[in-house]
């Protein structure tokens, strides 16, 4: 069998209607909302960085956000929502109303990237938006592989702490008051890491600008394989709903 199989599986999706079965706060900035129904019995997600359409009501009509299916309980029917929380936004306000009870349309995945888990080291970067995504991923390796997080976030508090089988290494970088660019201080806090031996695959989200220049510094500048980095734009600064992927 080929290593490092990286295959992409699509999906007929179709509209979900869920009820809030409880809501958390997990950080300062990090809403958790667990949603139950009926309607999960098919629900699949394949792949740690999945994303769904919410459909939330506003004052002007239903608008759609992506979001990562943080966790799903097929035997309970239980689909699991981080929310990063920002200053405005209809899925901020959202979250921070929401109660048992309430009800969101939700629609997706629509397919998986699904990175096969023999690679032999993987390094996970992005900032509060990646959160999920990195949560999911360090709770599904494989046990004993090693795997170092890089994650920007405003302050200590904004730190998680999911549970994991994998050899992980946590490193925050925290933004200073004057620093606006989660690039540099990213590239900064990785100044020192020295990956371990053998074939490694790289995953990074984050505002669009700052994922597009950590994928040119890994394959121009370090020469990692292509193939083995995937660089998603979770957001884009003064814009709303955007989300995309670098390839070239």
């Amino acid at each position: 069998m080929t290593r490092h199989q990286i295959s992409r599986v699509r999906r007929e999706t179709r509209r979900r209607t869920l009820a809030v079965a409880s809501v958390e706060r997990l950080t300062p900035r990090m809403q958790r909302v667990h949603f139950t129904s009926d309607d999960l019995r098919d629900f699949d997600s394949g792949a740690p960085d999945d994303h769904i359409k919410l459909f939330l009501p506003t004052p002007e009509g239903p608008q759609s956000r992506d979001y990562t299916p943080r966790a799903f309980d097929a035997a309970r029917g239980r689909l699991t929502v981080d929310f990063a929380l920002h200053e405005a936004g209809p899925a901020t306000a959202w979250a921070l109303a929401a109660k048992a009870g309430d009800r969101l349309e939700i629609g997706g995945p629509r397919g998986s990237n699904i990175v096969a888990d023999d690679f032999d080291w993987y390094l996970l970067i992005g900032d509060e938006t990646a959160l999920p995504a990195i949560g999911r991923r360090l709770e599904e390796l494989r046990p004993g592989v090693p795997v170092t997080t890089v994650v920007a976030i405003d302050d200590d508090g904004e730190r998680q702490t999911p549970v994991t089988r994998a050899a992980w290494t946590p490193v925050w970088a925290v933004r200073k008051p004057a620093m606006t660019d989660d690039a540099a201080l990213i590239l900064d806090a990785l100044a020192g890491h020295e990956p371990p031996p053998g074939d490694g695959y790289v995953w990074i989200a984050a505002e669009g600008r700052v994922a597009r220049a950590l994928r040119v510094h890994f394959v121009e500048a370090l020469g990692h394989p292509r193939e083995w980095i995937k660089a998603a734009g979770y957001w884009s600064r003064g814009q709303v709903a955007v989300h995309e992927t670098f390839k070239d």
